[in-house]
Formats: C-alpha cells, sequence, structure tokens
C-alpha cells in the first residue's frame, strides 16, 4: 500500500467529482457558483466559466489518478480511496450549494420540530 498514491487518488477523486456540477450547469447555459465569481463560491460564475473550470477539474483529477502511481480498479484501497474523495466533495457540495438553490438545510436534516 503506497500512501502517496492512495492521497492522490483521494485528491483525484475529489476533482473528478467537482466536474459534474461545472461542467453540467456550464453545458446547459447556466450560471453557477465557481471559485472566480464574486465572493468566491457563492456569486455565479457565467456558464463558459463553468465548463473551463470543469474541464480544468477533469484534467487535474485525471492527472492524480491515471499518471501517479498504477491506478487498479480491481485494488479496493484504489477505489476505496477515490471514492471517498469524491463522496466527501458531494457531500460538502450538497450542503454548500444546497443553501443558494434550495437543497437541505442543517434544521432540514435534523428534521422539524
Amino acid at each position: 500500500m503506497n500512501w502517496p498514491h492512495l492521497v492522490s487518488y483521494f485528491f483525484g477523486g475529489m476533482f473528478l467529482a467537482n466536474v459534474v456540477p461545472h461542467f453540467v450547469s456550464g453545458m446547459m447555459g447556466k450560471p453557477f457558483q465557481s471559485p472566480f465569481a464574486k465572493p468566491s463560491g457563492e456569486g455565479l460564475s457565467s456558464s463558459t466559466v463553468n465548463v473551463l473550470w470543469g474541464f480544468f477539474n477533469a484534467v487535474v483529477g485525471y492527472l492524480l489518478v491515471v499518471r501517479v502511481g498504477n491506478f487498479d480498479l480491481r485494488s479496493i484501497s484504489d477505489v476505496l480511496a477515490l471514492a471517498l474523495g469524491a463522496l466527501l466533495i458531494s457531500l460538502f457540495s450538497a450542503r454548500h450549494f444546497g443553501q443558494f438553490h434550495g437543497g437541505n438545510s442543517p434544521e432540514d436534516l435534523r428534521g422539524s420540530r
């Protein structure tokens, strides 16, 4: 088990999961939050910026997963590292962007009283 490779796969999973909202929103012609908006991560960026940001995330994710180490789909540790990165960024994104797009708020998750 090579820890630096697993860390690379973890972050690769994060970048690959982050492709989805940006690339899809951009391709649909919809603005979406990005690091380039003002305020960063809260304001909306154009659909073009989101396509470019999504593509950049895909390239970085590819480099971290395919070009570092020897990623093997049959290796539980390799797949778990990638999946954990993807899951954590997805949960963070759901909570963060949900406050702007009508997703679950922390109160919704605790249940109404």
